[in-house]
């Protein structure tokens, strides 16, 4: 288990990270975030957007959460924050809401193509087929991550531009489930299930990162 926490000499005073709140497992990564010193946002509307410097997707239902984020009217200004560069962690469905590509979804499925993956829903299974799996995840120092994938996406096509985290083995070969590409991260698991702040910590690197470029740019 990770004890990581926001380096007291960061360049930034806690990050603030907004946790998508309309469906899904959102209190865990709330909790997780706090654990290692971030401000955190829980976006149920559009106006909770202004106030955060990344988001974390997090796992649930991905065709409840596609239709929420329309009630909620989160979904155009959310797109709108993504294509303009802001960090994101996806989880589970976050994965799924995040890629570009989604197969075996609803026909009216929207998703936000912040990565470029194509992404199949439930590829390990059902319910019952859930499991848990060690993971070596590059730009992670320490132990393997445990991971715990519960009706779990897989990766079907990677985009040039995406790099590649870690893999598990699905049908005798290595499938995805760990990616990055700029500032978005997505995971096909759920870290924030098995006590382990190392992936959210990657993903607040990466918020300060953005920060720092735009203090640069400013």
């Amino acid at each position: 288990m990770s004890t990581a926490t926001v380096p007291p000499d960061a360049p930034t005073a806690r990050p603030v990270v907004g946790v998508l709140a309309l469906q899904g497992d959102f209190a865990e990564h709330t909790a997780m975030l706090e654990s290692i010193g971030v401000s955190v946002v829980e976006v149920r509307g559009p106006s909770d957007l202004e106030r955060i410097e990344g988001i974390v997707v997090p796992g649930g239902e991905s065709t409840t959460l596609s239709m929420l984020l329309d009630s909620s009217d989160v979904r155009e200004p959310l797109a709108r924050s993504l294509a303009g560069g802001m960090p994101a962690l996806g989880t589970c469905a976050g994965m799924i809401l995040l890629a570009r590509e989604v197969l075996g979804g609803r026909p009216d499925q929207r998703s936000f193509g912040a990565i470029d993956l194509a992404v199949r829903r439930n590829a390990f299974g059902r319910q019952v087929d859930s499991f848990e799996a060690d993971l070596d995840v590059v730009g992670l120092a320490g132990p393997s991550v445990h991971a715990v994938f519960i009706r779990a996406p897989v990766v079907e096509r990677v985009g040039p531009t995406v790099e590649v985290l870690a893999s598990v083995e699905l049908g005798g070969e290595l499938r995805p489930v760990v990616c990055r590409e700029g500032a978005v991260i997505v995971a096909a698991f759920h870290p924030e299930l098995a006590g382990d702040t190392r992936l959210h910590a990657l993903f607040v690197e990466t918020v300060l990162a953005s920060r720092a470029e735009l203090s640069r740019a400013g």
